[in-house]
């Protein structure tokens, strides 16, 4: 390992790196966050209908990229790219996305979790993650989605405050129905702590837990 464990993230768009480097900052500040984009993996599988094999195998080989120049640990950004994660076993930890929210999510023994997203496409895929997810861990938790289109523009136009105001109003009337709040996308992680003081809820992001996840499985491997 190196001095500093050094974490790639592997993302498809930029908005996902921010918070995904932010949290690795806040909660893993002794790692070396080594950036990897390829900004046509959305747009290839959107042309190709999906993820086919050989998007997976490109993903794969940035992967082994990562791992083959010093990565100690990687990280995928991209959430149609999570299912890859799953399937590749190396000896560095190598996670999806959402791998450790789910997690988390499943260990806390929620009763409701509400999901967040900014467009349905987004909203659906991660209500099915999570509730397969749940399920497959014997997790009785009952999943609900919105999407918060207001949340897209705000994220695209940088502007916290309007995300996070976005994200509140669509939030507020779930907050009394719901145990907590899981954000579906990196893109909206940067509200998640303030929401969380605005609904009265905990409130779940990929990009923390994954920090946290990360931290623990390479200090363990450390101390071995």
């Amino acid at each position: 390992m190196n001095a500093r464990p050094r974490i790639a993230l592997i993302s498809a768009v930029t908005a996902a790196i921010a918070p995904a480097r932010s949290a690795l900052d806040e909660l893993y500040p002794d790692a070396e966050v080594w950036n990897i984009l390829d900004d046509r993996l959305l747009s290839d599988a959107d042309e190709r209908g999906g993820l086919d094999d050989p998007l997976r195998a490109r993903m794969v080989r940035l992967i082994d990229h990562a791992l083959a120049e010093g990565a100690d640990g990687v990280l995928l950004t991209c959430s149609l790219y999570g299912p890859v994660a799953a399937d590749v076993r190396r000896d560095a930890p190598v996670l999806a996305p959402d791998e450790a929210a789910f997690r988390e999510i499943a260990a806390a023994g929620y009763g409701s979790v509400l999901v967040v997203a900014s467009f349905e496409g987004a909203k659906d895929d991660s209500v099915e993650q999570l509730t397969t997810a749940l399920r497959a861990a014997e997790s009785k938790t009952n999943v609900t989605g919105i999407a918060v289109p207001a949340a897209m523009a705000a994220t695209k136009a940088q502007d916290s405050r309007a995300l996070l105001a976005a994200l509140s109003e669509a939030c507020v009337p779930y907050a009394s129905q719901v145990d907590a709040v899981f954000l579906a996308q990196y893109s909206l992680a940067p509200a998640a702590h303030d929401l969380a003081t605005a609904l009265g809820v905990p409130v779940l992001s990929g990009p923390a837990s994954s920090a946290v996840a990360l931290r623990d499985l390479l200090s363990a491997e450390s101390a071995r």
